[in-house]
């Protein structure tokens, strides 16, 4: 009897004991920043819990309340800050939580598959991040694409043109390819956003590419990431390599950038109100020559004219009246933001309206966002991203032309001495001197862009399974890009250059994109003890694309009608693409109590725009890092992380559409009409391009997180690149698409933060990013060859084994021809810094300096031609020849248009003064600043801007990889002073 009372005594201890471990206390507290600043949107999560959706956020004034299991943690996070822990105690249910600043970003997480993440200090892979502060807070751009330079290490960023509406061509890690995608895959909340550009028809006009064709990669058109609104982004990762992006396969290639848009927090109803207005003006105009009747008669120009001139003070800076407009830029925003536990939104709308530096150009953007997520329960949650834009372009008509008729090529050629301004009785005068008046072409032509744009997004979590160990959740999430792009290019036959030609020209192009992926996927998170876990992820996606253009080109235009219908001749060529990608993939990973973590996965895809559609090609990846300071036996107390790392990752890249089979034309033989097929020949055998990359590297943290070091290595090797053959003439074809060849990149990434001071008064802090690439051309299946750019004489881009692929080639004196410069920098390094001060200023900056990389300077040849350099009749070297008159005496012996295009660039400055309110009820904060973007920049580049392409990298006809920093006259890139207001409400 009385053995059965002590077990009935021991089993009821035993259930007291586990009552008691869990009781449920109720915690409550306030999470502020070391300025004492509440935090909103902090996370609040049981830390280990079974429960594993067991958490809340930070309402406006920083408060939260939970219940958690009595003696269980409680992790607070938020990003930018390192992790706090509190522990649970039913004698302590008030707390206060004071995150302290993660300049390290140790506890910052980025992706590491298609459904997982992991925090910073357990990464593989060197992965980019840019906060919504970095890429909008300091100086503002007026668009995405044009936000990012100089914050990606690894990257090489070049403006194709100062036109309003963006055209920005980015490569990650050096070359991707030849003829196939050299861009990222943008990736927005789940969404795939084409990036497109779309070329208006401009060639029919310029006749800058030959054969006839409607379009070319000479059009100077935008891309379509610049439909996206900069502010409403939190954050953006950018993958660079195949080690870190190849669960995305072969859309991967050229890097992965994703992008998280903002979303609400519980809490009370937040206001935020912005206003911008500035000013742009153009960075660098390229000056006159002086003028004397010498230099007039030597030239064979209207001595008389330029005596009248010169009599009666009618001497002009026609230079300066075309891109010397001050430009007016004005951005209004307005957001909401709020939600309870259950639900929560983000909505924001912004205007932009900015001119531009030349007459009658300028950009407008209205974009209207709204995102919802909602929790079913807490297993079930939905997410929700919308966004509409609509936007208008005016580009006006600059780069290279073979009938003088862009602003640039005509100002070449025309001394500042003859009239070109118009009449009083309305009439322009003719211009003798070129084929046509810019001022003219300017006042009368149109070339704009508009685009109506609808993404939709959406994501479904379900927790399947969970247990104490284990956790299966189910994630699909999809969405849809459709985007009209209506381009309208217009130039009446009263325009000099229309009069003798083709007597008025309006040429419409309309395009309708549609494209649309989604993601089923499984991820199982098992902790096979307190000190492993593992996540498993197995999914299927799927992406398509459908882009139709018709364009629509009208010449002989009846009086002063712009319908193509009114027109004597009308003309129309239709784009169709047509895709789809089918993927596969499982991925694990391993972490050990945080000091190893390994990865490995596997992906196999499928695409309509391969040679065999139903073949699946396999994409592996791996991945250890090894977080040696969180070892046992590591003792140092200055040496907070020190992790070393490797990864090795593969990705494809799709053939470029339409390879596998050959185009029709379509002809007119005897009147009777019919297709001829292309001197371009298919290939049914086609196989995509395919990518492999190793990187390895250290990162280091010293004295809490005030020094970081990151340091990578990667070895980038393309193989079966995408190549044009050529044929014998017997075989009735020319070239033909083949596999062949291979393209090695090598480079170096360092960057080195700290915070020099850090004191109640000032905090100072501050990165130093350093970043090198290397390409060769390791094996060549079919002979060299040149690629963009014109000819040899000039200077040329020409693939060659066991050259660098962004090689120019050309005459080089005494040799004959050979490698005369490169397109690729040397080096490039970044200076990031940030210094807070007197409480309430912050000054930041960014400064660029990117080391060697050569341009072809064709618009100093194009002004030597036409006798008006600034500087033709100097004498740099003091042997009696003038500077313009060498350059042109050497043109074709050696290359002398090959021209260094170094610089050292002020990207970002901004001053930003935050004003101390107090009980105030309305008003919770008010902003002033000011700031200035691309305002100074140090060079002896003779152009216009070192950062300048006359072909776009970004798609169109003749579109490739390589030809950037190809200067021919085009739109120059403009400085930006702004001035700057925000209100929360």
């Amino acid at each position: 009897m009385i053995s059965k009372i002590r077990v009935a005594l021991f089993f009821a201890a035993g259930l007291l004991y586990s009552s008691m471990l869990c009781a449920q206390v109720p915690i409550s507290g306030r999470v502020t920043a070391s300025n004492k600043q509440p935090i909103q949107g902090a996370s609040v999560v049981v830390a280990k819990s079974s429960q594993t959706t067991r958490g809340t956020q930070t309402d406006n004034d920083g408060k939260f309340s939970i219940v958690a299991p009595e003696g269980s943690s409680l992790v607070i996070s938020y990003i930018g800050y390192k992790n706090a822990t509190v522990k649970v105690d039913a004698g302590n249910t008030v707390v206060q939580v004071t995150l302290e600043e993660d300049f390290g970003r140790l506890d910052e997480v980025v992706v590491s598959g298609l459904a997982t993440s992991v925090k910073r200090s357990n990464l593989a892979n060197s992965i980019a991040t840019i906060s919504s502060k970095q890429l909008t807070g300091i100086a503002p751009a007026q668009t995405f694409d044009a936000a990012l330079s100089g914050k990606i290490p690894g990257a090489n960023i070049n403006a194709n043109s100062g036109a309003p509406g963006g055209g920005i061509s980015i490569k990650l890690r050096g070359i991707t390819s030849v003829y196939a995608n050299s861009q990222p895959l943008y990736v927005v909340d789940g969404v795939f956003w084409d990036n497109s550009s779309i070329q208006p028809g401009l060639n029919t006009v310029t006749a800058a590419a030959s054969g006839g064709l409607a379009q070319s990669n000479q059009d100077n058109a935008s891309s379509r990431i610049a439909d996206l609104n900069p502010q409403d982004i939190e954050n953006v990762e950018v993958l660079k390599g195949a080690s870190a992006a190849a669960l995305y396969g072969s859309k991967a290639a050229a890097g992965v950038i994703i992008i998280t848009t903002k979303k609400g927090k519980s809490g009370k109803t937040r206001i935020n109100f912005s206003q911008d207005i500035g000013q742009a003006s153009v960075i660098h105009l390229l000056g006159q020559r002086p003028l004397s009747e010498a230099v007039v008669t030597a030239q064979n120009w209207d001595l008389n004219e330029y005596k009248t001139a010169v009599a009666n003070n009618k001497i002009y800076d026609y230079e300066k009246e075309i891109y010397g407009n001050k430009a007016l830029l004005l951005t209004s925003r307005l957001s909401l933001s709020g939600g309870n536990e259950k639900t929560s939104f983000y909505s924001s709308f912004s205007y932009k309206n900015e001119d531009g530096i030349i007459k009658n150009t300028g950009y407008k953007n209205y974009t209207v966002r709204l995102n919802l997520d909602h929790k079913i329960s807490d297993k079930v949650n939905l997410s929700f991203t919308s966004t509409y834009v609509n936007s208008s372009a005016d580009r006006s008509l600059t780069n290279n032309d073979n009938v003088g008729v862009t602003l640039g090529v005509a100002l070449s050629s025309t001394p500042n001495f003859t009239e070109l301004h118009q009449q009083a009785n309305g009439s322009w005068p003719r211009n003798k001197y070129a084929a046509s008046n810019p001022l003219e072409t300017i006042a009368l032509m149109t070339n704009n862009e508009k685009t109506n744009r609808f993404v939709i997004g959406g994501a479904l979590n379900a927790i399947l399974q969970q247990s104490s160990r284990s956790t299966t959740k189910f994630i699909a999430r999809g969405g849809v890009d459709y985007y009209n792009l209506f381009t309208n290019v217009y130039f009446p036959s009263s325009l000099q250059f229309m009069e003798n030609g083709l007597k008025g020209a309006s040429i419409q192009g309309n395009t309708n994109s549609l494209g649309f992926n989604w993601a089923l996927l499984l991820v199982n998170n098992f902790a096979a003890s307190d000190n492993l876990n593992f996540t498993t992820t197995a999914g299927a996606t799927l992406e398509a694309k459908d882009q139709n253009n018709i364009l629509n080109t009208a010449t002989q235009i009846i009086g002063v009608q712009t319908n193509i219908d009114q027109a004597g001749a009308l003309t129309a060529t239709q784009t169709r693409a047509k895709h789809q990608e089918n993927g596969y993939f499982v991925q694990e990973e391993m972490n050990l109590s945080d000091f190893i973590i390994a990865t490995a996965g596997i992906r196999f895809d499928k695409s309509t725009n391969n040679g065999d559609r139903n073949k699946l090609f396999a994409y592996p990846k791996a991945s250890l890092a090894w977080n040696i300071a969180k070892m046992d036996f590591w003792r140092s107390n200055n040496i907070n992380s020190l992790k070393v790392r490797v990864a090795y990752g593969q990705s494809g890249n799709f053939p470029v559409y339409g390879t596998t089979y050959s185009n029709l034309a379509s002809a007119n033989t005897g009147g009777f009409p019919g297709s001829l097929v292309t001197t371009t020949i298919g290939n049914p055998k086609i196989l995509p391009e395919r990518q492999t990359e190793l990187e390895g590297g250290v990162d280091i943290s010293l004295f809490g997180g005030r020094i970081n070091f990151e340091g990578t290595l990667y070895n980038k090797k393309i193989f079966d690149m995408l190549l044009l053959q050529s044929l014998p003439r017997s075989s009735g074809f020319t070239y033909e698409w083949i596999n062949g060849g291979t393209l090695n990149n090598n480079g170096v990434e360092l960057s080195l933060s700290g915070q020099p001071i850090k004191s109640r008064a000032v905090q100072w802090n501050s990165t130093i990013n350093f970043w090198k690439n290397k390409s060769e051309i390791t094996q060549l299946n079919v002979p060299p060859f040149a690629i963009g750019a014109f000819s040899n004489a000039l200077g040329t881009f020409y693939i060659q084994q066991g050259k660098s692929a962004t090689q120019f080639y050309g005459p080089d004196g005494a040799n004959g021809f050979g490698p005369v410069g490169n397109a690729e920098p040397d080096f490039q390094m970044t200076f990031l810094n940030e210094i807070n001060f007197l409480n309430n200023f912050t000054l930041r900056f960014l400064i660029h300096w990117k080391q060697g990389g050569d341009n072809l300077n064709l618009t100093q040849l194009l002004t030597d031609l036409g006798g008006t350099s600034k500087d033709y009749d100097e004498d740099k070297n003091h042997d009696g020849v003038s500077n313009g008159q060498e350059r042109l005496n050497a043109l074709g012996v050696t290359s002398p248009f090959v021209q260094d295009a170094s610089y050292v660039r002020f990207r970002e400055i901004g001053l930003y003064y935050n004003f101390p309110l107090h009980d105030t009820r309305v008003v919770r904060g008010l902003r002033l600043g000011v700031s200035a973007n691309n305002f100074f920049t140090i060079t002896k580049y003779q152009g216009y801007d070192p950062e300048v392409s006359n072909f776009s990298g970004l798609g169109g006809p003749g579109a490739n990889g390589i030809s950037t920093g190809v200067d021919v006259t085009p739109f120059p890139s403009s400085k930006r002073l702004e001035f700057h207001l925000g209100v929360d409400f």
